[in-house]
């Protein structure tokens, strides 16, 4: 199995969260996009996507 890492750019820390999130504009309320988060980097991620006025929520553990 291959070890999953952090989506923030030049980030090689292994992901141990996910955060969840949509645009409202183009995609259905039951669309769900991941981005793996390392614990540095969850807080950026998330308000990065908070910023836009996406819906994003913070899941622990990564997919198997």
């Amino acid at each position: 199995m291959t070890d999953l890492t952090c989506s923030r750019a030049g980030c090689r820390g292994a992901a141990t969260k996910q955060v969840v999130w949509r645009n409202p504009r183009i995609h259905a309320a039951d669309r769900e996009k991941i981005w793996l988060a390392c614990d540095e980097h969850v807080g950026f991620l998330r308000d990065y996507l908070a910023a836009r006025d996406f819906p994003v929520a913070v899941r622990d553990g990564v997919p198997s």
